[in-house]
């Protein structure tokens, strides 16, 4: 009679480990997933990083600068400069 109480509780016991197993499974299922993830994530950047690298910087566009035409003129022993 002893052993046959015995029987549901070891049943509920494997049950119980075979829950665990299937928690801990999936548990390293999620972790793995992560790691691809961030895996994925940091190839994605590191594409971009170096797409940004190839992209060849503008130059400034040219502007022309026009130099004032200065007349200088000498009144008395003052001289005055007269810019236009």
């Amino acid at each position: 009679m002893l052993v046959g109480a015995c029987l549901p509780t070891f049943a509920q016991a494997i049950d119980s480990a075979a829950g665990d197993n299937a928690l801990i499974r999936q548990n390293d299922l999620q972790i793995l997933e992560n790691r691809i993830q961030r895996q994925q994530f940091q190839q994605q950047q590191q594409q971009y990083r170096a797409q940004d690298r190839q992209i060849v910087q503008q130059p400034p566009p040219i502007v022309q600068q026009l130099n004032p035409s200065c007349q200088t003129q000498i009144i008395g022993t003052t001289a005055v400069r007269n810019c236009r």
